[in-house]
């Protein structure tokens, strides 16, 4: 506890790994909604077609950017420990 009250360790990863999950979520349930809401004829490859990508590249692209929030906790805690030595 007293690692956090004096900020030597971040709660921020937690939080990012939480927002992570709640992405992919939104991903998936986004996509799902999109596929099975396309009406018709042209318009439902479209609706289709989105609906995939958003379900398939969608928590890619979630991942890849939280992966690049914690690349930058990562140097810290890096710098942190060479500092220390």
């Amino acid at each position: 506890m007293h690692e956090y009250l004096t900020f030597r360790r971040f709660i921020t990863p937690v939080v990012i790994q939480a927002i992570f999950w709640l992405g992919v979520a939104v991903c998936v349930i986004r996509g799902i909604t999109m596929i099975a809401a396309s009406p018709g004829a042209f318009g439902g490859a479209i609706g289709i077609v989105g609906g995939l990508i958003v379900l398939f590249v969608g928590p890619i692209a979630v991942r890849v950017i939280c992966e690049l929030i914690m690349a930058i906790f990562r140097i810290h805690e890096a710098l942190v420990k060479e500092e220390d030595r």
